[in-house]
């Protein structure tokens, strides 16, 4: 394969899932301003925003597959992005206590020599307990909240807030890795051919 894999993000829970298909590729952070106040139905949003990603980091390669993501909390007519303070914090955890939420998950491709792109979104169930005050400001103070949707990160001391998921698990940490792995297979790329290499190598 001749042309460059770029996750458009910096994120290291998309760094580490995308090391699961075995795929070289490069991490570059994207400078697209996320929108939440957008007037789009949020389906149309999350994808919107990963697209939005990834096209600000497509614009500078000329022969590359740009992979990007995005993710928000829906719950009732909220729509919950990363939260700026300990205050939108403890809002949306407050907002978010003893609920099933949907986790959307955005996911954008490009090809940037034929503009080929592909986008698809994950939707997940997430239903928390109905925790205290307390754990809510014992949990801001790890600093945890910041940098994920919804001011959770369900990978870490969240999940002591997690009752039940529904869905896709990879999707709620950011990137689905099952959706990723078909797409790319569209543009020609079979991730089994890079996890064959690696375990070639690793037995030797």
């Amino acid at each position: 394969m001749n042309k460059k894999i770029i996750l458009a993000s910096t994120s290291p829970r998309r760094k580490q899932l995308m090391t699961l298909l075995h795929i070289p590729f490069e991490a570059v952070a994207s400078e697209y301003a996320e929108d939440m106040a957008l007037d789009l139905p949020p389906r149309e949003l999350v994808q919107h925003l990963a697209f939005g990603k990834v096209k600000a980091v497509a614009e500078k390669y000329k022969n590359a597959i740009v992979i990007g993501g995005d993710s928000i909390i829906v719950f009732g007519n909220h729509r919950l992005g990363k939260p700026k303070t300990p205050g939108d914090a403890r809002e949306m955890l407050k907002l978010l206590r003893g609920t099933t939420h949907q986790q959307m998950t955005g996911l954008a491709i490009i090809d940037t020599e034929t503009s080929i792109v592909k986008t698809n979104v994950s939707v997940s169930y997430v239903t928390f307990r109905s925790y205290s005050d307390q754990e809510i400001e014992n949990y801001i103070n790890t600093n945890e909240p910041f940098g994920h949707a919804g001011a959770y990160a369900i990978q870490g001391y969240a999940s002591l807030f997690a009752d039940k998921i529904q869905g896709d698990y990879f999707g709620i940490l950011g990137l689905s890795v099952t959706t990723l792995a078909r797409l790319l297979n569209e543009f020609g790329i079979d991730v089994w051919d890079f996890i064959s290499e690696d375990s070639k190598q690793h037995n030797v």
